[in-house]
């Protein structure tokens, strides 16, 4: 019974706090507290959407979750699709998750993996999406996400690689900085790494095409 009421309190909070965030700047995430207890410094400056280049959106959509307009959380093409991947390559890697999906882990939980944390991550899903919209989804992600040792946001991003605001941010800078994920750190040394350039590539190519929430 102390369990499940620690899985409400925790939910209940949770709930609370994407409330809060559908009006109030998001400047800390569960990630942002780890990196800081382990004694590192956390870098990261909020931006409205609209303060955001165009290029930047449209990168994380066609790079982290093509679907991202159509779905309510979770894409279960993508799932089954990463879970064939998996079996075949007799490994666990990354795939299958939307942004939000994402973003819940970010804000709320750890990169540790687990069924527990799996299906906690779910229920935060389906909170968010009924709580915010998608741009403010989109917003959030892009102010949150890791970009480097201890640089968190598509503000300290640009600030840190470009010397230039994330609103200024040309269609190749995007695509590079969001070529980075899932592997900022190591990419933040590699700037020239093949696979990196690679995927900019790529990026570049579908983000054109790419539908973003429209800003209020």
């Amino acid at each position: 019974m102390p369990i499940l009421a620690i899985i409400v309190f925790f939910n209940v909070m949770v709930a609370a706090l994407l409330g809060i965030g559908k009006v109030v700047p998001v400047t800390e995430s569960a990630f942002m507290m780890t990196h800081r207890l382990s004694g590192g410094t956390v870098t990261q400056r909020w931006v409205g959407y609209d303060d955001i280049a165009k290029s930047a959106k449209q990168a994380a959509i066609a790079s982290e979750d093509s679907t991202f307009n159509k779905h309510n959380g979770f894409d279960f093409q993508s799932m089954e699709d990463a879970i064939r991947r998996n079996e075949a390559t007799g490994r666990i890697s990354r795939g299958g998750s939307t942004i939000s999906q994402q973003l819940a882990k970010n804000l709320f939980l750890t990169s540790h993996r687990s069924y527990i944390r799996k299906a906690e991550e779910a229920v935060i899903v389906v909170m968010m999406e009924s709580i915010w919209d998608k741009k403010r989804i989109l917003e959030v992600y892009l102010n949150v996400v890791e970009f480097g040792e201890g640089i968190y946001g598509i503000e300290a991003a640009a600030q840190h690689y470009y010397g230039k605001s994330a609103k200024n941010l040309s269609n190749e800078q995007s695509a590079l900085l969001i070529s980075m994920l899932p592997n900022p750190k190591y990419f933040q040394k590699n700037q020239n790494a093949k696979r990196l350039r690679k995927k900019q590539r790529i990026i570049l190519r579908r983000m054109q095409g790419v539908r973003i929430p429209r800003s209020a």
